[in-house]
């Protein structure tokens, strides 16, 4: 097991299990903080191992690998939510300080729990209910309508166990596995939107200005900082909605909600019900890094370390990210000179990935005073790193 080097000044040094390109992002603000970064990377050539000098190869799932790694850390935290209970109780046993505790990382990793406290709460949520059988699932779309969300509790991210069934009959391979699925009415938005925050141990909080994500075939294409034409009383309950969640779930880091926006009819005023939650920073906060006095990711280390909070506000009146996926090429770096020649005000981020058609591999930054404007170039820099457009 390779030991981090501390930086001088008794400055300490952050755990964090899992080596992607969340904890790639972490790095620069680490540098910045005069933190050290110690990864436990799935890989050596994993996203976060080819920039963080401390990162030994090593499992989530091992308890004693994860115990090992962490005897170096000052406090651990993840650059994912799968980590299982086991490992997560253990380190705790150790006495290491881990964030978010593993009782708010619960509800992240099932989404079951997530439902029922949300629910305990008086947090908007879609109707819901736990489903058995065809009997259950049949019962729930004859009440609340077909077609219904039907969604594994644990596993599922950028639209993989997610299903919209319009019958007993379209479920019927996931009912036969014998396992209890989270069925969801499929609620009539208008739009997606999404709010991060910050707390620390100690309690203080910030949150971000609400944003509005674009999705692609359940992949978030595009992020809208902040939501265009967001009611400001709306928005004022989101981010109040944040705090609560904050601290009734007793979340220490960044997290994030994913919230759907609801028309309102005949004059009422729109409203809202809570989709998922993610107990890290996320892709709809990417948008941070150059729109937003203090990244996500720095705020990460501020709040899991229980220093004071960074300011939150945005730099410039709108943001625009765009997520770049991969193509069918070899050769990404001439493409990324062209856009740089081409957009100086453009900012590139890539997370050093193996590229293949269809993967996340970066995402792009512009800001600025004309959101129309700020869009297309986004647009154009993402589909021409993807290799969709060529001039």
């Amino acid at each position: 097991m390779i030991s981090p080097r501390r930086a001088p000044g008794g400055f300490p040094v952050v755990g964090i299990i899992g080596g992607g390109q969340l904890a790639r992002m972490c790095q620069p603000p680490a540098v910045n903080l005069a933190l050290t970064l110690h990864v436990l990377s799935e890989s050596p050539d994993a996203a976060a191992a080819l920039v963080v000098p401390s990162a030994p190869v090593g499992s989530h799932l091992d308890v004693g690998q994860v115990l090992a790694f962490a005897r170096d850390c000052d406090v651990v935290t993840f650059d994912h939510e799968h980590v299982p209970a086991e490992v997560l109780q253990a380190l705790v046993g150790a006495g290491v300080p881990v964030h978010p505790k593993p009782e708010a990382l619960l509800f992240a990793q099932d989404k079951l729990a997530m439902r029922e406290r949300l629910t305990d709460l008086g947090v908007p949520c879609p109707a819901w209910v736990p489903v058995h059988d065809a009997a259950e699932l049949a019962a729930f779309g004859d009440l609340h309508g077909w077609p219904v969300v039907l969604k594994t509790p644990r596993g599922g991210y950028d639209g993989k166990g997610v299903r919209v069934v319009s019958s007993v009959q379209e479920a019927a391979d996931w009912l036969a596995h014998g396992e209890v699925l989270l069925a969801e009415e499929c609620v009539p938005f208008t739009r997606e939107l999404a709010v991060l925050a910050a707390r620390s141990p100690s309690g203080q909080a910030a949150v971000w200005p609400t944003v509005q994500t674009v999705q692609t075939n359940g992949i978030c294409t595009e992020v809208l900082a902040p939501a265009p034409q967001l009611d400001p009383v709306l928005a004022a309950k989101i981010s109040q909605t944040a705090l609560l969640l904050a601290g009734e779930l007793d979340i220490t880091g960044v997290f994030a909600v994913e919230i759907f926006e609801i028309a309102g009819k005949a004059g009422t005023a729109p409203s809202y019900v809570v989709n998922e939650l993610a107990m890290r920073p996320h892709n709809s906060g990417h948008w941070t890094i150059d729109g937003s006095v203090t990244s996500q990711f720095e705020q990460h280390l501020r709040a899991v370390l229980d220093l004071p909070l960074g300011e939150v506000s945005a730099r410039a009146p709108w943001t625009v990210m765009g997520n770049v996926l991969g193509g069918d090429y070899d050769e990404l770096y001439p493409t990324y000179r062209h856009l740089l020649a081409r957009d100086p005000g453009l900012k590139v981020h890539l997370y050093g990935k193996g590229v293949r058609p269809g993967r996340k591999i970066g995402h792009v930054n512009v800001y600025g005073d004309d959101l129309d404007a700020l869009r297309v170039r986004a647009r154009h820099a993402a589909d021409y790193l993807e290799g969709t457009v060529t001039e």
